[in-house]
């Protein structure tokens, strides 16, 4: 393997002087790889920006590689999400590297030449725009939940309200299927744990990871509850065509909540749960909490 190299541009600032050795180098390749993101001193105690697009003149940079036509991946090296709405459409394959330290260069081959299928999730939300933010998984509900067929409730006139990248989101090499939810009882009370599981398959050709994510949301109470919170996750390695049962025990901790006296209650009521590969791709069941 041969690997050209060209700086391109800085972090931030306007020079596009090195434009042209990048694209040369682009078109000489088979593959383009494009470094992007922010410096570490962007990102850090007292240091903020008004905007989460790239820096400077980075994403000029890599419009004009990607009109070459040749394949294009993009590693992001970042300490906060950023708003990568055009690379996200643009280009085929993102790898979100944050700040990977000493190894990242053999961490990052190793990925790029397919020696390892990557299993990461996302520990943040990723917004397709800063005008999104505040943007989180576990928000409260709000009066006016978005309905793409009613616009007098909460969503943008310009983006969509879901987010670029929700949270729990990462891609692999190989691909896996979610199915037979189940739940060891339909009520249980409030001292009582409640078993659930769920298949999952690697439908792919390789092997890989995945991390199973299981979140829960109590559907009515006297203190508005998030619409969904993690209450657990297993991280699984499974051959092609592989298949396991995956489990989770779900007890007073999970259910309970400060209530007004400022004491940990549990309400009955009813609680769903929701089993996926993020928190936005799942499936879901019920159960019912009793006194």
């Amino acid at each position: 393997t041969r690997v050209l190299h060209a700086k391109g541009a800085d972090y931030s600032g306007a020079d596009t002087s090195g434009f042209a050795e990048a694209v040369r180098i682009a078109r000489e390749a088979d593959v383009a790889i494009l470094l992007l993101g922010e410096h570490p001193n962007m990102s850090a105690e007292s240091r903020n920006r008004t905007s989460l697009d790239l820096p400077g003149v980075q994403q000029q940079l890599a419009q004009l590689v990607h009109s070459i036509g040749k394949p294009t991946v993009v590693v992001l090296m970042n300490g906060r999400p950023l708003s990568i709405r055009w690379v996200a459409d643009s280009i085929p394959a993102i790898v979100e590297a944050w700040y990977p330290g000493v190894q990242a260069g053999p961490a990052i081959a190793d990925i790029l030449f397919g020696d390892y299928s990557p299993s990461g999730k996302l520990p943040v939300t990723v917004p397709r725009n800063v005008g999104q933010v505040p943007i989180f998984y576990n928000h409260k509900n709000t009066g006016r939940p978005p309905n793409p067929k009613d616009s007098y409730t909460s969503q943008y006139i310009d983006v969509h309200w879901t987010p670029l990248f929700p949270f729990g989101h990462g891609l692999s090499y190989t691909t896996f299927a979610y199915d037979n939810l189940q739940l060891s009882a339909p009520r249980i009370r409030a001292e009582d744990s409640i078993v659930v599981s769920i298949d999952v398959t690697n439908t792919g050709s390789r092997a890989g990871d995945e991390v199973v994510q299981l979140y829960l949301r109590d559907d009515v109470a006297s203190i508005t509850r998030p619409v969904k919170a993690l209450r657990g996750f297993r991280r699984i390695s499974l051959p092609a065509g592989g298949r396991r049962t995956v489990t989770f025990t779900l007890d007073r901790d999970d259910f309970e909540f400060w209530g007004p006296q400022m004491k940990l209650i549990v309400e009955p009521g009813w609680f769903t749960v929701y089993v996926g590969t993020s928190s936005a791709d799942v499936r879901q069941a019920r159960f019912e909490v009793v006194e």
